[in-house]
């Protein structure tokens, strides 16, 4: 996926101002709009100058956009780093000015959801607050348990110089016991205030499990990587494996190969019904850093003078 510079495709410094970003907007919109422009490509100018406004001149999305672009940001192979959005709260008040165009899969990455949701000007004297969304990471063991926990969300504000500034608040979040990567849950009366005596919003959170360093989640489903000795595969083993909930002994068929997948049946996220555990397993091999060891790799090889890896490989 490719970065987009849209501060570049406006024509513009990093640190321009609201009506610098606006201005630049209107002047290269009349310039490009595919009705009246005689511009080659014309009408895709145009969509890259309103999808570069719609992120820039909303300062909930600017303030994102230009929290990713401290980092590396070049080239064809940009991804946001996993959970980058993780607590930046969007009001989702602005509709954006690329309404019903097509927008890049950079924009869709980084803003997603949070890029429409308009609900229009308020005429009346009471209205009800709009709803506020947030990615929130949390601890895949949570998800098995279920927890209670303190979440910090930073939401861009705008003072009366038109400066925008993170504001920062807390919120107690009651994480159920089997919720998935992807689900939101919904914080009744915790978005923006109503107007008058309306009431206020909702907050949606979009939950996003942070980095494991033993399992990996896919809907209910969880994974993890088993390394078995070369022996453990052959012949076969009973070996001790990790799961979230504690350690289980685990049967390895004799001739299991790396790559191939143990079941363990609902053991999984929790639900109804639970999602399953699988072991994925790998071959480790001893180091030959001994005498003893260069002895034993030698025995196998003499033991095994007809096996070739690579024959399936060249064929």
């Amino acid at each position: 996926m490719e970065f987009k510079d849209y501060y570049a495709t406006l024509g513009l410094e990093r640190s321009a101002t609201q009506d610098e970003i606006k201005r630049a907007y209107r002047k290269l919109a009349r310039k490009y709009h595919p009705d009246v422009s005689k511009e080659p490509q014309a009408e895709a100018r145009f969509k890259e100058v309103a999808e570069a406004y719609e992120a820039l001149h909303d300062p909930e999305k600017r303030a994102a956009y230009d929290d990713i672009g401290r980092g590396p940001a070049g080239g064809q192979d940009f991804a946001p780093p996993p959970g980058w959005a993780s607590g930046f709260e969007f009001s989702g008040k602005d509709g954006g000015i690329g309404a019903g165009m097509d927008r890049s899969d950079f924009f869709e990455a980084l803003f997603g959801r949070q890029a429409g949701g308009a609900r229009g000007p308020r005429a009346a004297t009471h209205a009800p607050g709009g709803d506020h969304h947030a990615k929130v990471q949390i601890a895949l063991e949570d998800a098995f348990t279920g927890a209670t926990r303190t979440i910090t969300l930073r939401l861009p504000v705008t003072d009366a110089q038109g400066r925008v500034a993170m504001q920062e608040r807390k919120v107690e979040v009651a994480i159920p016991k089997g919720v998935r990567a992807g689900q939101h849950l919904r914080l009744a009366g915790q978005g923006g205030p109503g107007l008058g005596e309306g009431p206020a919003g909702d907050l949606y959170l979009e939950i996003v499990f942070k980095p494991h360093a033993t399992f990996r989640a896919d809907g209910r489903d969880v994974y993890f990587d088993l390394p078995l000795a070369p022996w453990e595969a052959a012949l076969g083993a009973t070996v001790s494996a990790p799961t979230p909930t504690g350690k289980v002994e685990l049967t390895i068929p004799p001739g299991s190969a790396a790559g191939r997948k143990l079941r363990l049946k609902g053991r999984g996220l929790p639900g109804d019904p639970p999602g399953d555990l699988y072991a994925v397993l790998t071959i480790a091999l001893p180091a030959a850093d001994t005498d003893a060891a260069k002895q034993a790799y030698a025995e196998l090889a003499r033991g095994f003078q007809q096996f070739n890896p690579r024959v399936e490989a060249a064929s």
